[in-house]
């Protein structure tokens, strides 16, 4: 007999962020979600832990408050706790949030911090009060990328702002991330986004950090109705995807501890009164000993789930705080856990820090390791498949695409 529960947790967006929260939800409370996109997502269909629904033309502005709405009327006899897989879909949610907090239980921020986070130039400026370093950045638009010089020093990263408009544009050595050495291969790549796609939008380029995909750090915080911080727990992500859609994506993370960034964050959140779930990322730079803040997320990212496998469920936190109402205490995760997603073979070969693959071989012989989405308890024919596909598509992937972040394939 299937369990009711008296919530349903509602999921927008990513489906590879969608299961990793649904599983947590899940192992917390024995409860299915209901994952909701505009597309089709069949990575996750044969999961027993999550009910996926296609949702058509939910993205679309018009759409989005009216199909919401009606699932809230399918669903009238559960709280519902509306939450965002992706950057676009918590930009939906906080722009709506007035409108939708009738119907859902929406824990997030409101519209004017939400947008000052979530933009570069006023992210950074706020940050920079609380001691946060951040790399020289630049945004530049199509009406003068042309005659756009470089304001910092080479080599630098060159990224679309609107992912949710560029994934739909085709062309020639796209990319996710760019990372150009010299002023030909920044001009190349301005050429074939405006030139060679329909992306009419902005780009940001910023002054690239030198290191290894094991400089990068993450912080993960959780932050209650009362604005006081919960949880923090730090990362380093010893291993980033590189192939040319997803470049920048943590495939496998070891927890860290650091008390003073810990310090530093819950700072900052409190002081802004925020609320909800908040990624730092960041990246260690040797040449001034400082990490610089890349970027504020207000959704958790698909590697969140390094923090549930090391103790301590992201998810029973919100839940516990929106839903049950539980009184909280503040945590500061120490214990050692290594998250991945990608088979072990490709982790012991791209990671490129000998000490970090020791350790990482160390937590797995430990049991002290975990893959979200390659979970034994949620296994059938078709999804072994799928995600053995998966495993042995990242070998082609790291052997053609490792550390190259041009223009070229």
């Amino acid at each position: 007999m299937a369990i009711e529960h008296a919530f349903l947790p509602i999921l927008l967006g990513d489906e590879m962020n969608a299961y990793g929260m649904a599983r947590a939800f899940y192992e917390s409370y024995g409860v299915k979600p209901l994952a909701l996109n505009h597309i089709n997502m069949e990575k996750i269909q044969q999961s027993d832990l999550l009910t996926f629904r296609e949702v058509p033309r939910l993205h679309i502005e018009e759409r989005f408050v009216v199909a919401l709405k009606a699932i809230a009327e399918e669903f009238a006899d559960k709280k519902l706790l509306l939450l965002a897989c992706d950057e676009f879909y918590v930009k939906k949610i906080v722009q709506h949030k007035e409108e939708l907090a009738q119907y859902f239980v929406v824990p997030y921020v409101d519209a004017n911090l939400a947008n000052e986070l979530l933009t570069r130039e006023s992210m950074y400026e706020l940050c920079a009060k609380f001691g946060f370093h951040y790399p020289a950045t630049h945004v530049c638009t199509v009406n003068d990328y042309e005659e756009f010089d470089i304001p910092f020093e080479y080599p630098v990263v060159i990224k679309p702002l609107n992912m949710t408009k560029y994934a739909t544009c085709i062309f020639p050595g796209k990319k996710k991330v760019y990372i150009a050495k010299d002023n030909d291969e920044k001009d190349a790549i301005f050429h074939a986004i405006y030139k060679e796609s329909a992306y009419r939008d902005d780009l940001m380029v910023q002054q690239y950090i030198p290191g290894e995909d094991a400089h990068m750090c993450v912080v993960n915080a959780y932050v209650g109705q009362d604005s006081k911080v919960k949880l923090l727990s730090v990362g380093n992500p010893i291993l980033e995807e590189h192939s040319p859609e997803g470049i920048g994506r943590y495939v496998a993370i070891m927890t860290a501890y650091d008390k003073d960034l810990m310090d530093r964050v819950k700072l900052i959140l409190e002081e802004i009164r925020f609320q909800g779930f908040a990624t730092f990322d960041m990246k260690y730079d040797e040449r001034d000993g400082q990490y610089k803040l890349l970027s504020i997320e207000l959704h958790n990212e698909l590697s969140n789930y390094y923090v549930t496998a090391s103790g301590y469920n992201l998810m029973q936190y919100v839940a516990d705080d929106f839903i049950r109402g539980s009184k909280q205490q503040l945590t500061y995760v120490q214990n050692k856990h290594l998250w991945t997603i990608v088979p072990n073979g490709v982790l012991f070969k791209y990671v490129q820090n000998e000490q970090l693959v020791i350790e990482a071989k160390s937590l797995i012989r430990q049991g002290m390791a975990t893959d979200s989405i390659f979970n034994y308890k949620d296994m059938n024919a078709k999804r072994w498949l799928n995600i053995t596909l998966d495993n042995l598509s990242f070998y082609r992937q790291y052997k053609k695409y490792f550390n190259n972040k041009g223009l070229s394939n």
